[in-house]
């Protein structure tokens, strides 16, 4: 915290399931960025997944709020679920924005897969104004700054890299082990893993 500012995470995504990766990252960013908490933001509906949800709304947030109890800088918010329909960036850092009020830094954090649609999202030069975008490293994946300069005025002043140990895990593959009856231990906390097994989820 800088004075009587204080520097907020926000990490938006289906977590269909929450796992690891997404922790570790929260989690470095955290610590590398100096921030004060890091916000788990559920969506509605992702509206870069056309496929949509697997597990309903109400599991998908049991299990980001079992994921997040043992940390005490990482807490959830519900603005997307609140809102409902397609949950957009521009959208939920506008609500936290209104919650936290003007002395709030607002951190988005992003996944280096999720960046590369970055000039396709509603309105990302607005976006970029309004906080900075952190990317989080993932394995197989570099930026490509050309794109970026069309859409955001000085896209490497906007954009913050940060490095986090590799670890290649997705919910797509977790949910793909569930299926074929393969372990999940050690990809997702052990209450997710709890919960899931406990509701039946991704058979």
């Amino acid at each position: 915290m800088n004075g009587n500012r204080t520097a907020i995470g926000v990490m938006g995504g289906t977590f269909d399931p929450v796992h690891n990766a997404h922790l570790m990252a929260a989690e470095e960013a955290r610590i590398k960025l100096r921030l004060d908490k890091v916000l788990f933001v559920p969506a509605h509906t992702q509206w870069r997944k056309a496929g949509g949800s697997y597990a309903s709304v109400a599991e998908r947030l049991e299990m980001v709020k079992l994921a997040v109890t043992s940390n005490p800088y990482f807490s959830v918010s519900t603005v997307d679920l609140v809102r409902g329909g397609p949950s957009y960036s521009i959208d939920t850092i506008g609500d936290i924005r209104t919650e936290y009020g003007p002395q709030a830094d607002l951190f988005f954090i992003v996944g280096m897969d999720a960046l590369k649609d970055l000039p396709y999202w509603r309105e990302p030069a607005k976006l970029a104004q309004q906080c900075k975008i952190v990317v989080v490293d993932r394995p197989g994946y570099t930026i490509d700054w050309s794109g970026f300069d069309a859409v955001i005025d000085e896209p490497k002043e906007r954009i913050k890299l940060v490095h986090c140990p590799t670890m290649d895990i997705s919910s797509t593959e977790i949910r793909r082990r569930v299926a074929s009856g393969e372990s999940i231990r050690y990809w997702v906390p052990e209450a997710v893993q709890a919960y899931i097994e406990e509701h039946d989820l991704y058979k």
